[in-house]
């Protein structure tokens, strides 16, 4: 059998049991075969988003949005609270800052479709503790923590929560089966367990915010549905997400 030329490797194989050929590799594929097999057990498997990077992923693409489109979807959650509040005599609502999905415009069709309009009060600042509320009356709100707007009183106890039939709740996200991804502050863990059993809690998030699946905690209180521009009021929960 012939020498390799210089810089090449031999490599003797079968074809049949009586044909014997010779393959010629050259030393550099050698190499990039010999590097492509070292570093294959030292690839860093995927992850999934931790939290954190969801929340700053989806503030970035909030903020993002032109103001004129914000608008646009704005109106088409007006047009659909009416879905979201049936039959509800009390309402627990929020107010709508930044980038938030809506605008403060919701709150006043919300008193057209309800009796009563909560919005959430927060306490003191060095504590998070569960929200208190205060009756929305246009014109009657105050500057608070977070950039929010409250009612200017009388502050009613976290418990007044039990009285609503319908809790709008602010979400950056949430997932079929319900999971909803906050801020992070905690105010919302701490009070949806004060809510009445089977009432409609409704995360109000962007069509694009429905994801398939979100990390979940044992304090988690999962969302009955979504309120979302382009879909309206969408049905969540285990047999729904899948």
């Amino acid at each position: 059998m012939p020498k390799p030329a210089a810089g090449t490797m031999a490599v003797r194989g079968n074809r049949t049991g009586a044909e014997v050929t010779n393959h010629t590799l050259t030393g550099s594929f050698v190499a990039r075969l010999w590097r492509h097999l070292v570093c294959a057990d030292k690839v860093t498997p995927m992850t999934a988003p931790t939290k954190a990077e969801r929340r700053s992923e989806l503030l970035a693409a909030r903020r993002a949005l032109p103001r004129a489109l914000r608008d646009v979807e704005a109106e088409q959650l007006q047009a659909h609270l009416a879905d979201a509040v049936r039959g509800a005599r009390t309402v627990c609502a929020y107010y709508p800052v930044g980038a938030e999905p809506g605008s403060p415009a919701l709150l006043d069709r919300l008193r057209e479709l309800c009796a009563t309009v909560l919005l959430p009060i927060t306490g003191p600042v060095d504590e998070i503790l569960p929200l208190f509320w205060g009756e929305y009356v246009p014109g009657h709100l105050v500057p608070a923590r977070f950039g929010l707007q409250e009612p200017a009183g009388p502050k009613l106890e976290p418990s007044a929560l039990a009285r609503a039939d319908v809790v709008l709740v602010p979400a950056l996200a949430v997932d079929r089966t319900g999971v909803r991804l906050g801020r992070g502050a905690g105010f919302y863990d701490r009070s949806l367990p004060l809510c009445k059993p089977g009432i409609r809690l409704v995360a109000v998030v962007r069509d694009s915010e429905i994801l398939e699946s979100l990390p979940v905690a044992p304090h988690d209180v999962p969302m009955t549905h979504a309120l979302t521009p382009g879909g309206g009021l969408i049905t969540l929960g285990p047999a729904v997400g899948g």
